[in-house]
């Protein structure tokens, strides 16, 4: 289990969910190759049908900015970027980081 965990809440156009899961699916790709553990990523289902959310796990707050250097020097996930930026499906991101609890 990760350490550290990156929450991301993304506030998106309610209209392009499926802009959304595509953008999504494909760090599904990414983001383990380049280091970082995906938890997952969800889509609103019922209620608030503007707000989305993903997680991704790291042993610590160096290894996530490393990863980050990655990600931007990425062809893929810098296509990924230029993906949701043309489509503007992405209306804010918000970044919280978490210390995983262990018993």
């Amino acid at each position: 289990m990760p350490a550290i965990t990156c929450f991301i809440r993304y506030q998106i156009d309610a209209f392009q969910r499926d802009a959304f899961r595509s953008y999504a699916e494909r760090w599904g790709r990414i983001i383990p190759r380049l280091g970082g553990r995906l938890l997952g990523y969800w889509l609103p289902w019922e209620g608030r049908n503007d707000e989305a959310w993903g997680l991704i796990g790291f042993d610590s707050l160096a290894d996530y900015e490393a990863y980050r250097a990655r990600l931007r020097a990425d062809p893929e996930a810098r296509a990924n970027f230029d993906f949701a930026q043309q489509q503007r499906f992405i209306r804010r991101e918000e970044r919280t980081f978490c210390e995983d609890v262990r018993p």
